[in-house]
C-alpha cells in the first residue's frame, strides 16, 4: 500500500511539472515553459526561470526582471518596461499596444499578425518571453 501511494504521488508531481511548448508563427518549437516556471530552449537547455513571486531570472539565476501582480513588467532596476492587461493586450512602457496574447495561446503583433503560439502558458509568462526579455 505504501509503495502504491509513493508511486501515485510521484506520478502526480511529474504531471504537474509538464512543459508547454513555445512555438514560432510557423509552428516550429522555439522552447518550453514548465509549470514551475523553468524556461528551456528548443534543445531543452534551461535558459531562464519565472519564480512564483514574479521574479524573472536568467539561466545563471541572476534577476533580470519582475512580473507584478497588476501585470506590470519591470526590468532588473525595477523600471517599467511594459504591461500585460487581463484581456491579453501587451503594452510597452508608454502604454502603446505592442501585441496580444489570446485565450487560446495565439500570440499576435500589434497589427494582429500571428507571431507565435503559447497554449497552456500564463499570459504574463508568454508576454515576458515574446515581448520583453530574450532568453538564450
Amino acid at each position: 500500500m505504501k509503495k502504491y501511494i509513493l508511486i501515485s504521488s510521484l506520478l502526480i508531481n511529474l504531471s504537474l511539472l509538464t512543459a508547454q511548448t513555445i512555438e514560432s508563427g510557423s509552428r516550429s518549437t522555439i522552447g518550453y515553459i514548465s509549470s514551475d516556471g523553468t524556461i528551456e530552449n528548443s534543445s531543452h537547455s534551461t535558459v531562464g526561470y519565472i519564480k512564483n513571486d514574479g521574479t524573472i531570472e536568467n539561466k545563471s539565476r541572476s534577476t533580470i526582471g519582475y512580473i507584478k501582480s497588476d501585470g506590470t513588467i519591470e526590468n532588473q532596476s525595477r523600471s517599467t518596461v511594459g504591461y500585460i492587461k487581463e484581456d491579453g493586450t501587451v503594452e510597452n512602457s508608454s502604454r502603446s499596444t505592442i501585441g496580444y496574447i489570446k485565450d487560446d495561446g495565439t500570440v499576435e503583433s500589434s497589427s494582429h499578425s500571428t507571431i507565435g503560439y503559447a497554449k497552456g502558458i500564463k499570459k504574463e509568462w508568454a508576454a515576458v518571453v515574446y515581448f520583453f526579455f530574450k532568453f538564450d
